[in-house]
């Protein structure tokens, strides 16, 4: 996906989020913040900050897994996910990190058939 590509598909994304869950267009933090309560499965609910932090290191793990870089251990006793490393992240530059996240958010919400 080209730079062009992946600015205009990011845009319809946050467009369509905005309208869908208020009129704010949501950041990254935001986007994986969402994806982490989707993968936990537990619905709508208040979280702690520590709680919120691991919900963003679970869609990190989750979208960075369609790479090959971290793999699904399984769940523990409270039905979260656990993820393992198996191959060490690339050095990207700051630019390249929000290029490659923004495609993979993107390729999330397009599996999800969200967009």
């Amino acid at each position: 996906m080209t730079i062009q590509e992946t600015n205009e598909k990011w845009n319809r994304l946050t467009q369509k989020i905005a309208s869908e869950f208020g009129n704010e267009k949501p950041d990254v933090k935001s986007l994986l913040f969402l994806i982490g309560v989707q993968e936990l499965g537990k619905g709508p609910r208040r979280f702690s900050k520590r709680q919120k932090e691991e919900l963003m290191h679970i869609a990190n793990c989750r979208l960075f897994s369609e790479l090959g870089f971290y793999e699904l251990e399984g769940l523990d006793q409270d039905g979260w996910p656990h993820w393992k490393s198996v191959k060490k992240i690339p050095n990207y530059t700051v630019f390249e990190q929000e290029l490659l996240i923004k495609q993979l958010i993107i390729h999330y919400f397009e599996e999800q058939g969200f967009i």
